[in-house]
């Protein structure tokens, strides 16, 4: 826990050590704000509530998140800092961890600063807090699948551009994949079992799900799979770029 500990302070006093992480919180909570409260029709609506708001959080986590995680292994490539970090006395899982979880914290720091939003629907009617609540903890815990899946690839890649679009893409068909446009597609030559198990793989029916005001345990269990997962092959790739 210590050397995952020194990595992850490492890697979160590096996001703001640059203005990099204060204009991408500034974009964050400006789009998030812009697509909830005019695109997403709040004020028309007449009703105190966040589903607007956490409607657009997996197509806003689509640029956004893979824009943390492309750096992340991809600018150590580049620079050549990942031998000397190989070389302290840490594991290439800590590593990983390490780096992930710094990831992840920056990223629930950016989505801490919408809780005036929470407080400002609350001011403005009586919103079902639970629900709210629920949502919060599902875009918390998707932002982690996300930044998983940008990781391992990052860890693949020295360049930064190349990592942020394949992991935009990547996660763009987890998203998709649950669509009727998608799986129509399917149903005209797939069996029902492979078309239940791509629709199963959809970050939106699992964050839907969790926004409807209940934290299901089969949810959960999706997301933390995708991240082990992930992290698995991130800690894999690694392993085979130092031994090349």
């Amino acid at each position: 826990m210590r050397n995952i500990n020194s990595i992850f302070k490492r890697e979160l006093m590096s996001y703001f050590a640059t203005p990099v992480a204060y204009v991408f919180m500034v974009i964050f909570l400006a789009l998030m704000g812009a697509l909830a409260f005019y695109v997403g029709g709040f004020f028309v609506s007449g009703q105190a509530t966040l589903l607007t708001f956490f409607f657009y959080h997996p197509w806003l986590y689509l640029l956004l998140i893979p824009a943390i995680s492309m750096r992340l292994w991809a600018e150590e490539h580049k620079t050549g800092t990942i031998e000397l970090l190989m070389t302290l006395p840490i594991s290439t899982a800590e590593a990983v961890l390490g780096k992930f979880l710094a990831a992840w914290a920056f990223a629930g720091i950016a989505l801490g600063f919408t809780f005036p939003m929470w407080i400002s629907v609350n001011i403005l009617g009586t919103p079902d807090n639970g629900v709210i609540l629920a949502s919060y903890v599902g875009s918390f815990v998707m932002a982690g699948a996300f930044l998983a899946i940008g990781s391992c690839i990052s860890a693949l890649t020295k360049n930064q551009v190349i990592a942020f679009i394949v992991a935009a893409t990547v996660c763009f068909l987890f998203t998709m994949s649950g669509l009727e446009l998608v799986l129509n597609f399917f149903r005209l030559w797939a069996p029902d079992v492979l078309i239940d198990t791509i629709a199963s793989m959809s970050f939106l029916s699992h964050f839907r799900a969790i926004t409807k005001g209940v934290i299901d345990l089969r949810d959960i269990v999706y997301f933390a799979s995708l991240i082990s997962f992930f992290l698995f092959a991130n800690v894999a790739a690694v392993d085979f770029k130092k031994g090349t």
